[in-house]
């Protein structure tokens, strides 16, 4: 569960963030949708405990990230929409260190890379350095380092962008995966498509403000 309590953040004179309250429960798929400079980024940066909200609280599965910051990030995974990686790290280093990162056991990792390094074709990849792959590449790279320590939330900023169509699909029944197990994953998107294909509910935000959020039946 996520819950956003009259969170509020600004930048000089403008309110990126302004007075958000919302709850996303678990088991669902909840999208952000908006256009660019809504807000989107912001909240996750908020979210993520990247920024500190000028106001408010905001709990993952009940912990205040800013009262527990290191507790409330064991309990997502993080994918944003730009990747700053350590390049001249192979693959199959940058995953070790991730695995390292969230002190994942080795039985644990192993499972979880032999699973998604296969759904994403990139084992032939695996030893090679991240600053000879694509843009799509380190995408699902990052992916599947961010969910290394199975996480019960995720937060995908814009996941779909860069990735090819079959990589697209693979994730997105991943993602619906997560949801029917109980958890919860958030993501981003301007692309109302695919908010409506895939969400249990979405949220459009507006200048920093939410300006409706439920179903897409709601919605309509």
């Amino acid at each position: 569960m996520i819950t956003f309590e009259n969170v509020t953040k600004t930048y000089g004179s403008k309110r990126a963030v302004d007075n958000l309250s919302m709850t996303i429960e678990d088991g669902r798929i909840f999208s952000f949708l908006g256009p660019n400079g809504a807000g989107k980024t912001t909240s996750i940066k908020l979210m993520t405990g990247i920024v500190a909200p000028d106001s408010g609280v905001i709990k993952l599965d009940g912990i205040d990230i800013a009262k527990d910051p290191i507790e409330a990030k064991r309990r997502f995974g993080f994918v944003p929409d730009t990747f700053d990686m350590y390049e001249r790290l192979t693959g199959r280093e940058y995953l070790r260190f991730m695995g390292d990162i969230y002190g994942v056991a080795q039985a644990q990792r192993k499972v979880h890379i032999e699973k998604y390094l296969q759904l994403f074709s990139l084992e032939d990849a695996y030893d090679q350095q991240i600053r000879s792959y694509s843009h799509g590449m380190k995408q699902k790279l990052a992916i599947i380092g961010a969910l290394m320590h199975d996480p019960s939330i995720w937060i995908l900023d814009e996941p779909m962008v860069g990735l090819d169509p079959q990589s697209v699909f693979l994730l997105k029944e991943e993602m619906r995966a997560h949801a029917d197990k109980g958890h919860t994953v958030f993501f981003s998107t301007h692309v109302l498509d695919v908010a409506e294909r895939l969400c249990d509910e979405i949220g459009i935000i507006k200048q920093g403000q939410l300006i409706a959020k439920g179903t897409l039946e709601q919605l309509r």
